[in-house]
């Protein structure tokens, strides 16, 4: 249980960092660019923020579900999934956005872009056991 708090802490300072320096965070995740997402809790109804690593590729924002390795989803996608309704904090930028679930075909792509981008995301990846769902940020 300790480490779960530990990882609420560690995120709570990273919000807090991310908000303070207009989404420049030194303590990026594996050297890559993190957003907010504020999702609507599936069971509580409550705002829940989750600093997250994102991926940019074609005009488009992906997030990816790895969930730190874990063998469970993160609880920001079970709320995605409940209330697809989210916003997104981008460097200073806020807006609304509606997350979708991508297809098979377009996760494998999108999964070897944040791989190469993000080589040590391979080593990750390898030891979950589930499949790591790919979530669309569509601007509305």
């Amino acid at each position: 249980m300790a480490e779960i708090n530990d990882w609420n802490s560690r995120d709570r300072q990273l919000i807090e960092e991310f908000r303070t320096n207009g989404g420049d965070v030194a303590a990026q995740h594996f050297g890559a660019p993190v957003l907010l997402l504020t999702t609507t809790g599936a069971k509580s109804s409550q705002q829940r923020i989750s600093p997250l690593v994102y991926l940019s590729e074609g005009g488009h924002i992906y997030v990816f579900a790895g969930n730190r390795g874990a063998p469970t989803y993160p609880g920001w996608y079970h709320n995605l999934i409940a209330h697809p309704d989210v916003t997104v904090e981008l460097g200073t930028e806020k807006f609304e956005a509606r997350a979708i679930v991508v297809d098979s075909a377009e996760w494998d792509r999108l999964g070897k872009i944040q791989v190469q981008k993000i080589p040590a995301l391979a080593e990750l990846w390898a030891k979950i056991t589930r499949k790591v769902p790919v979530v669309l940020l569509e601007r509305k």
